[in-house]
């Protein structure tokens, strides 16, 4: 290939990651690029396919193949001009790494970053996923999504074989086997019943940038998601807790929605009424995938992830005076759990 370079790691070089060399030498070449021209076998360390976390030593030779100004043309089955990351993005994603083995991925995924590419989404997670190859050969794989703004745990699949096992259980959701997410919501009203299960089938209507689930859908399909509440606020905000038994698109702020109690910060099904008059509160939704528990693609035992309380949900729980390490709160868990 004309153009290829080879670079000899001087001394006082060694002992560093690949990926901080080429930030040194080659500053213009975005991690993202980096990650895809190490999977793709056109960096090379003595001849060798390498990662961004590979560790360089004294000597070594590496293989830069020409890099110019455009970003290479993407391997098939991957999106093509994908936004190229920087070394800190990249840092900041790996940051919210909750737990990684050979197998998975738990990451706390932060509100506004949406999962996949959409209409007008030209920024999210399945296009900066080369920062998450650490050491393996293969890019993690999304398994199951969470809407742009909701934040939590969101699992990544290491292997081809460990995602067509966390599929599985994802597809078994709500049963003994399958994948059980709890989520903690802020609602504007107070529910009618202090603990319940609610079933309303939901489906898809409208078309692309204007859909929207509703329950008297044409193609409604069954939804079930159980709900406890775990504290008021002068009957005019709750906070509960949720545990979808069915994986529907926007389930959980349909069904509150459905109630009379849309979340918090949710206009798009609740309207007005999802915005209190109250200036300390964000004007975020407020809906966390607080916990996800999942049979691990090894051996089936559980293993269960907490995301963190992000910031502008710990704002509106203070404004509203909600506890959320009270006792409610592990009560509403066990119920949702039986």
């Amino acid at each position: 290939m004309s153009g290829v370079e080879t670079q000899v790691v001087a001394r006082g070089e060694g002992d560093q990651r690949l990926d901080r060399w080429f930030k040194k030498h080659y500053p213009e070449l975005g991690f993202g690029r980096l990650a895809k021209l190490l999977r793709t076998g056109q960096v090379r360390v003595d001849g060798k396919r390498a990662q961004p976390s590979t560790r360089i030593a004294e000597g070594q030779a590496i293989r830069v193949p020409p890099l110019g100004g455009a970003v290479a043309p993407a391997p098939a089955g991957e999106e093509p001009g994908r936004p190229l990351l920087s070394e800190e993005e990249a840092e900041a994603l790996r940051a919210r790494v909750l737990y990684r083995d050979d197998w998975l991925i738990a990451l706390d995924k932060p509100a506004g970053l949406a999962v996949q590419g959409g209409s007008g989404q030209t920024r999210h997670l399945d296009a900066m996923l080369d920062a998450l190859m650490f050491e393996a050969v293969e890019r993690p794989r999304l398994v199951h999504r969470l809407d742009r703004d909701t934040a939590g745990v969101l699992l990544l699949a290491r292997t081809a074989e460990a995602a067509r096992r966390l599929g599985e259980a994802f597809r078994q959701e709500g049963g003994g086997e399958g994948a059980r997410k709890l989520y903690w919501a802020l609602l504007a009203g107070e529910p009618p019943k202090r603990r319940s299960e609610l079933d309303l089938p939901l489906g898809k209507e409208g078309g692309a940038g204007r859909e929207k689930v509703r329950a008297d859908a044409a193609d409604a399909k069954p939804a079930r998601t159980r709900y406890h509440l775990i504290a008021s606020h002068a009957r005019k905000a709750s906070f509960v807790a949720l545990r979808p038994l069915t994986g529907r698109t926007h389930q959980l702020r349909v069904h509150m929605a459905a109630l009379g109690c849309p979340i918090l910060g949710d206009g798009k099904y609740g309207g007005a009424k999802a915005f209190l008059d109250r200036p300390a509160l964000p004007k975020q939704l407020m809906l966390l995938a607080r916990e996800l528990a999942v049979p691990h693609p090894e051996d089936g035992t559980t293993v269960r992830f907490t995301a963190p309380i992000p910031a502008h949900f710990a704002q509106a729980l203070a404004a509203l005076r909600f506890d959320p390490e009270g006792p409610a709160v592990e009560r509403a868990a066990d119920w949702l759990e039986g």
